[in-house]
């Protein structure tokens, strides 16, 4: 099977700024792929260029084998795209845009449409442009829903929402879950968490890590070593390059591991440290791995100035 979505050293330069750099990346087919990264990141440019919005300097993606570039009307009766920023026709009522849509889908399935507008708890004949945003969302969800597509990209989709407006779009999504494709992205960590199946990390334009959210969990830990005297202490430049957010006080030493093994990182501490006394590790949330990766860019940033 054809990947929903395959980039290969995909750039794109804006001047001399390159908001996407040589970027590789595959979603496979029934992932929820959560594509994270700080502002500036070029997730969105990313986005933009896969979904043919921008035009890319360099390199090559594709959207289940066909060049992004090349996408025809037919190709789009597949693919769900929410953004942010989404552009709806404000004078039309809901009711008025699910039909206006359903000619161009020859999928479209006008029960799964009613079921999510009553699932979405919108008023079907109140103009758009009197929507709040939570509304607003919830309408472009589900008119790229109803016709069953097999990939479904959604660009910053929670962004200023409410607690429950969140919960109703996530329910959505997981609904279609089984089959179709998803690429989000988003800053709402916590929510990507319960649902994303992989993730990517972008920075500065570049894919820094992908892979499945279980892995992600497994090597990022937390270690907590209890020691004898700070005379234990080696200097931190004998430690490994992959241990981040050093602390230290006389008796305890924690850090996180980006590349957690057990037996490995037990046998660096009692290699580096005397008096070993205890040594354990806890998993990470999504969002401390998410603060640890964006404070140790900032930190290299900051050290090449």
């Amino acid at each position: 099977m054809k990947m929903p979505i395959s980039c290969q050293n995909l750039t794109v330069a804006f001047s001399r700024v390159r908001a996407v750099n040589g970027l590789d990346l595959e979603v496979e087919p029934a992932a929820i792929y959560g594509l994270l990264g700080p502002n500036g990141a070029g997730k969105t440019t990313a986005i933009k260029t896969i979904m043919n919005i921008i035009r890319p300097t360099g390199g090559h993606s594709s959207i289940f084998g066909r060049d992004s570039r090349l996408l025809r009307a037919q190709d789009f009766e597949r693919i769900g795209y929410v953004s942010e920023n989404q552009d709806l026709p404000g004078w039309m009522t809901v009711s008025y845009l699910m039909k206006y849509l359903e000619p161009f889908y020859p999928e479209w399935d006008a029960k799964r449409a009613a079921e999510l507008l009553r699932a979405f708890d919108l008023p079907l004949h109140r103009k758009l442009s009197h929507f709040s945003r939570g509304m607003w969302m919830k309408a472009a969800l589900a008119s790229s829903l109803a016709y069953h597509p097999k990939l479904l990209v959604l660009d910053e989709p929670f962004s200023g929402l409410d607690p429950l407006v969140r919960e109703e779009l996530i329910q959505g999504i997981l609904e279609s879950a089984e089959e179709c494709a998803i690429l989000v992205s988003s800053h709402d960590l916590g929510e990507i968490e319960t649902f994303a199946s992989h993730i990517g990390y972008m920075e500065q334009g570049r894919l820094v890590f992908s892979e499945e959210m279980s892995s992600l969990t497994q090597r990022f830990r937390e270690v907590e070593v209890t020691v004898g005297q700070p005379s234990d202490l080696p200097h931190r430049s004998r430690w490994p390059a992959r241990w981040l957010r050093l602390e230290v006080s006389p008796s305890l030493v924690r850090f996180i591991d980006t590349g957690f093994d057990l037996e490995r990182t037990s046998a660096e501490v009692r290699d580096l440290f005397s008096g070993v006394r205890d040594i354990s590790a806890r998993p990470l949330p999504l969002r401390t791995i998410f603060l640890t990766m964006a404070r140790r860019s900032r930190e290299i940033s900051g050290a090449a100035l």
